[in-house]
């Protein structure tokens, strides 16, 4: 059972992953076949299109599950560090509540006001399949945002952002190395 719950936590970078090396591989069938054979598949642009934009929103969940979202950070230098991950954890509310109003407005665009006979150019499908991202991907994006918060306070885990830099360790580790040549 840990291995199924160990797919479920990361199903966006699973999803993301599977995405990325089918729209690419599409992609490059696309370039060769138009290259060597003078000719193109006309659903291949628009599938890739469609799964680069369910990559762009499970992609931001998965941001959101690192807490690698972009925040304005330069006022939190002068507040104490208790502090901070409260002020986060009180913008984030913000953030939750934008996202379920987001998930009932696409639940009621794709279900209520969305044309239906609204079909791809190409591929004929309703467009409500691609639409269904929406909903899914901010609810999912909720549960990160509330999964992080949870991390930081009340179990007090360091979630830092994985591409900070902090220059302080990297000038202490060229400074190491400076020494260790010396």
């Amino acid at each position: 059972m840990t291995k199924f719950w160990y797919v479920i936590d990361n199903i966006e970078s699973y999803i993301c992953r599977t995405l990325l090396a089918i729209f690419v591989c599409l992609l490059f069938l696309q370039v060769v076949v138009r290259t060597l054979f003078d000719f193109s598949f006309s659903w291949v642009e628009e599938l890739s299109i469609y799964m680069f934009v369910w990559f762009v929103f499970f992609g931001a969940s998965y941001a959101a599950k690192m807490g690698a979202h972009n925040r304005v950070t330069f006022q939190f230098k002068f507040l104490p560090p208790g502090a901070i991950k409260y002020i986060e954890a009180f913008a984030d509310l913000f953030w939750v509540f934008f996202n379920v109003y987001f998930v009932y407005l696409s639940i009621d665009f794709i279900f209520n006001k969305m044309n239906r006979f609204q079909s791809s150019q190409t591929l004929g499908f309703h467009l409500s399949w691609v639409y269904i991202v929406l909903p899914i991907a901010f609810a999912l994006m909720t549960f990160r945002v509330l999964q992080v918060n949870y991390k930081k306070i009340i179990k007090g885990e360091d979630m830092r952002d994985p591409d900070a830099i902090d220059l302080d360790e990297v000038r202490a580790e060229a400074a190491e190395l400076e020494l260790e040549k010396a």
